[in-house]
């Protein structure tokens, strides 16, 4: 009845079953687009001279590499090589702390400040599997799916349909109701964790702050089927547990500035075609540094607003951050509140890699580019206003 209830009820949003990944992988694999991506970044000389060829190898490797994989724990298995690889080529280390007090036999609803596109909830999911445990499925806006490859990627991999592009209030709300209900139904029937941004978007100005209006969403499911229960009751089934995840670099740190800065001079900015699908690729590839990923507690208190749901987020998220050399540098070299800096791990080697991706900036997006540093120490100190 559960798989029944999931095939029909959230059809257009729900990630694939274990019987639709051979034939979702065979499409993959004479995908030329999909090829093309591939090959643009696996074999870049050949892809330029010789694309028929690029192709052909990429998609004879991709078949080979997924050959017998039949399931989505399968293929997260062979994604599990692929995040090892990527932790130990664009890492320097990656530290998980909290996990443990969480029970494993528990549905979660993981919800987490936002700064990766995709490696957000990658980490989350690592961190998982390597405990054993099993992996979330992953909320994902379906402005993110401009290409059907992309879309299939996602959704082998437990992601599903945040519907952002639905035109008009009655179409929206429909979609944010089969939301809501989808997430609870996850939770509380299939046992499955979910992972969820805090709010639309990652926080480019590194300024993290849960939305209210996504725990009103959150709770509408409950809300609707019971018109009794209380907004706490909504969240405690759900056992929320807030996620605080902190990258020493970020790879699309100078992409971030440089929007920030158009919305400034300008008040507005043009994503080009595909930029999201290369922000994702850049930050996987990118050197980050080290990360530090912060599971928080579940949310058992008693809520009476989505305000304050909101701040018990926001305490957590905030308290579980951790601040690295780049975030005390980017916050001296502002100059703002000295006396919120703490410079006892900065050594001379986080000074010169500092100032080496600082020198790459060009002057006009300094101050937007040393924000999304300083902003976290900033934030937690309660230095920022709301706007």
């Amino acid at each position: 009845m559960t798989d029944q209830l999931s095939q029909e009820t959230f059809e257009n949003i729900r990630p694939y079953h274990d019987d639709e990944v051979a034939d979702v992988l065979a499409r993959l694999a004479h995908n030329n687009e999909f090829l093309d991506a591939i090959t643009r970044y696996r074999l870049p000389r050949m892809a330029r001279y010789a694309p028929w060829l690029a192709r052909f190898l990429a998609g004879h490797a991709l078949s080979r590499q997924m050959r017998g994989v039949n399931s989505v724990a399968m293929f997260q298995d062979r994604i599990a090589v692929y995040m090892r690889h990527m932790i130990a080529k664009t890492t320097d280390a990656f530290e998980v702390e909290g996990l443990d007090k969480l029970d494993p036999n528990q549905a979660y609803l993981f919800i987490g400040n936002h700064r990766d596109i995709a490696l957000d909830p990658a980490f989350v999911n690592f961190a998982l599997y390597q405990a054993g445990r099993n992996t979330v499925r992953i909320a994902i806006g379906d402005n993110l799916l401009q290409k059907p490859y992309v879309t299939d990627l996602m959704r082998l991999n437990k992601s599903f349909i945040v519907p952002r592009s639905a035109k008009g209030k009655r179409a929206m709300l429909a979609a944010y109701q089969a939301l809501s209900r989808y997430i609870r139904h996850s939770i509380t029937v299939d046992n499955h964790s979910v992972w969820l941004a805090q709010r639309e978007g990652r926080a480019k100005d590194g300024i993290d702050r849960a939305d209210p209006a996504i725990i009103k969403m959150l709770t509408m499911a409950r809300r609707q089927q019971d018109k009794d229960a209380s907004l706490g009751d909504a969240i405690r089934e759900l056992h929320m547990v807030p996620v605080s995840i902190s990258y020493e670099y970020d790879p699309c740190d100078l992409q971030k500035a440089r929007e920030l800065y158009a919305v400034h001079t300008q008040g507005r900015y043009e994503k080009a075609d595909f930029e999201d699908i290369r922000s994702i690729v850049a930050g996987i590839t990118g050197a980050k540094g080290r990360i530090k990923l912060t599971f928080g507690t579940p949310l058992s208190a008693d809520f009476e607003t989505p305000d304050q749901v909101a701040e018990e987020i926001d305490r957590q998220v905030l308290g579980g951050y951790h601040t690295f050399p780049s975030h005390e540098l980017a916050l001296e070299t502002s100059g703002q509140a000295p006396e919120l800096l703490d410079m006892s791990e900065v050594q001379s080697a986080d000074r010169e890699r500092f100032q080496a991706r600082l020198d790459d900036v060009p002057s006009e997006l300094r101050d937007w580019w040393l924000a999304q540093y300083a902003n976290p120490i900033l934030n937690r100190a309660g230095r920022i206003k709301e706007e």
